[in-house]
């Protein structure tokens, strides 16, 4: 997919490690939000925080209507697409590239982000967050612990001035 969004610029929209760990030069960050979306735990991780026999969790984007995802735009100078390749290659299991408009203070601008649509070969479906919380716990991958995904998570939301009660919610259970 040609991501060229403007001839200078490119929003990257991140809401979960994008938000801790982007990875990469970026011109500008600033706070930003998806209206219509909640994240999810429901992205089996094979690859980063979890192993093919004990994927760990991570979030995804889902649907749904009277809610919002605060996260981040990172503006990188356009086209990218070498970036872009390696942010395909970092978000591959189940994650799809998509373009939409998200809300900054300076406007609404379309940016590129990584979501894992439902049925994709790495949902597992939500679970209650007790037994998520006991998933998470035990999972491990290269990039490290599954709880340390979330702490990391709702770390940088707070420096956003941002909560998700969802990424909290979990929080709460693995520090018991």
């Amino acid at each position: 997919m040609a991501a060229a969004i403007s001839t200078h610029r490119l929003a990257i929209f991140a809401y979960g490690s994008l938000l801790y760990r982007p990875g990469f030069d970026y011109l500008e960050r600033q706070p930003a939000t998806l209206i219509g979306y909640a994240r999810s735990f429901s992205q089996a991780s094979p690859d980063h925080r979890g192993t093919s026999e004990r994927p760990g969790r991570v979030v995804t984007l889902v649907e749904r209507a009277g809610t919002s995802v605060m996260g981040a735009v990172y503006w990188v100078a356009a086209p990218a697409l070498e970036l872009l390749a390696e942010l395909d290659f970092r978000e591959r299991a189940g994650y799809e590239r998509v373009r939409l408009l998200v809300s900054t203070a300076a406007g609404t601008p379309e940016a590129v982000t990584w979501i894992a649509p439902p049925g994709n070969a790495y949902d597992v479906g939500r679970l209650p967050l007790a037994a998520l919380a006991e998933h998470v716990r035990h999972s491990v991958g290269p990039s490290g612990r599954n709880d340390e995904y979330v702490f990391l998570l709702e770390d940088a939301l707070a420096e956003l001035g941002a909560t998700d009660p969802h990424v909290s919610g979990l929080a709460a259970l693995l520090r018991r």
